[in-house]
């Protein structure tokens, strides 16, 4: 076979541009049987080509044949691991043999300042003997006798390079007082690590104007509890348990607030009027103006709530407490879960309209309406059934205002 026609076959299995020009010059190189130029027109290449890489391959090796853009980075030679590195890893293992090797490397960095790869920290953890010790630099974190210096231990080794996970088994510490720990440190310094009084850091005062403007209240409101007191003082700044407490020192106070508990003994709860002992069996309509209002209309909420399980059944907004509006009400309920056995509701005139009760008749639902004077509300079972309605309602309206700034409407 020609040279010329043999070189162009072997270019076929070339992958790479050094692998051409280490054959353009391999005969010249390795038998010294022909000259460039020969070589030259064997390989169709410029005669100055194959001089070029001949003269580079003498020179350089097979580094010379490759491209210009490639750099050439020798590799050096391994620094010696220094002797307190090997030490110092003998001393962790002693004390602890859950370390990563990742972790490692960076507590010794840390430590030393001296770069080291975690293979190569493997590689001397793997080799290194474990030595009994007598007495371990670390105690556990509870049976420290200072709280200051335990918390201390847990900073310094956190900083060290230690992981939480390890600092956690080594000193029987969970995760949740390390994280505080350390967001305390980095939020406060020193002084976080500090014991501190509990409790509120700026108690409220409660001032006279408070305690007189709740006394009011109160008399106004003798069947309110607190959160119904807390929403009508409509005051961001004060809770409603602040406002219970208050309420329980004026009733020690003041004698003309109604419903004051006598000394003595507690009367004995009488038996329930309307107990359901069977779903639907009682259901129970009533109404509450809402505080509000759209353009100077006070708006109505009317619900219907089923006595055994105390669930909302119906409900409806309306700007009146009127008969179609309760009507509406009982239509909802009475399409998702038919006819109940007894409807109860109080005396309004929504309720006792001789519309509501041709429906009640006709529908074959036995009505009862309840009759509560003032001062015996208290005696009103609905108050109980609607109490959950009332207060989420007030806590709304409380949050809608404390957002507005509003305190008033």
């Amino acid at each position: 076979m020609e040279p010329t026609a043999e070189f162009a076959q072997l270019q076929l299995g070339f992958v790479d541009q050094t692998q051409w020009r280490y054959e353009v010059i391999r005969p010249l190189v390795l038998f010294a049987d022909r000259t460039a130029s020969q070589r030259a027109q064997e390989t169709e290449t410029h005669p100055d080509t194959v001089r070029t890489l001949q003269r580079r391959f003498r020179q350089q090796g097979m580094a010379g044949l490759l491209p210009a853009d490639v750099e050439l980075v020798h590799r050096r030679r391994a620094r010696p691991i220094p002797d307190a590195v090997r030490q110092e890893i003998d001393r962790l293992k002693v004390l602890y043999d859950g370390f990563h090797y990742r972790e490692l490397a960076r507590i010794l960095f840390i430590k030393f300042g001296h770069p080291i790869d975690h293979k190569t920290v493997k590689t001397i953890w793997q080799a290194s003997a474990v030595s009994l010790q007598g007495q371990l630099a670390l105690t556990d974190y509870h049976a420290q006798p200072d709280r200051y210096h335990a918390r201390l231990q847990v900073i310094r080794l956190y900083y060290q390079g230690w992981a939480k996970v390890s600092i956690i088994r080594v000193l029987q510490v969970s995760r949740p007082t390390v994280n505080a720990w350390i967001r305390r440190f980095e939020a406060e310094h020193f002084a976080g690590l500090v014991d501190k009084p509990r409790g509120p850091k700026h108690p409220h005062k409660v001032w006279l104007p408070l305690i007189v403007q709740v006394y009011h209240l109160q008399k106004a409101h003798p069947d309110a509890g607190e959160f119904r007191i807390w929403s009508l003082l409509a005051r961001a700044d004060v809770s409603a348990r602040t406002v219970g407490r208050i309420m329980a020192l004026n009733r020690l106070v003041y004698d003309d607030i109604p419903h004051v508990p006598n000394r003595g003994m507690k009367p004995r709860a009488g038996p329930h009027p309307y107990k359901a002992t069977f779903r639907h069996q009682y259901w129970f309509i009533d109404g509450r103006r809402m505080d509000f209002a759209l353009d100077g209309v006070h708006w109505w909420s009317l619900v219907i709530l089923e006595g055994y399980s105390r669930t909302i059944l119906a409900g409806m907004i309306a700007p009146t407490e009127a008969t179609w509006v309760a009507l509406m009400v009982l239509y909802t309920a009475c399409l998702r879960y038919g006819a109940p056995v007894r409807l109860v509701s109080d005396s309004g005139g929504a309720y006792t309209s001789a519309d509501f009760e041709a429906v009640c008749t006709r529908l074959q639902i036995q009505h009862e309406t309840i009759v509560s004077t003032q001062g015996e509300s208290y005696m009103n079972w609905m108050e109980t059934h609607f109490n959950i309605q009332r207060r989420l309602y007030d806590w709304l309206m409380c949050s809608y205002r404390a957002s507005c700034g509003i305190l008033d409407l």
